[in-house]
């Protein structure tokens, strides 16, 4: 197992070192940009004042946005299995029809 690697990130105009595996990196530092980003947009919409509190705000915003999607791809799943299970019904109809002696 790799060592674990110190990686800073610039959230919000501060800084932050956090520990992580070399191989989570890449994830690691693409998460602080979106937090970064989210918790920019609040501040600029002067409606959360505090970095907390403006913290909390973008933690909701994303955990929303994080369950939605995935209620979203389990709806399209649904859908999909539904699909599938339709096409395979059909299928068995069609290998399952009797032959008549112009097809045979």
């Amino acid at each position: 197992m790799s060592q674990p690697l110190t990686v800073t990130l610039h959230i919000l105009d501060k800084e932050y070192r956090v520990s992580c595996p070399p191989e989570e990196r890449s994830n690691l530092e693409q998460a602080a940009r979106h937090l970064d980003s989210t918790m920019r947009d609040i501040r600029n919409s002067g409606k959360v004042v505090g970095v907390e509190r403006i913290a909390v705000m973008a933690a909701l915003n994303i955990s929303h946005d994080m369950l939605t999607g995935n209620r979203r791809q389990g709806d399209q799943l649904d859908q999909h299995q539904r699909q599938i299970r339709d096409l395979v019904e059909r299928l068995d109809q069609v290998l399952n029809k009797p032959q008549t002696e112009s097809q045979a």
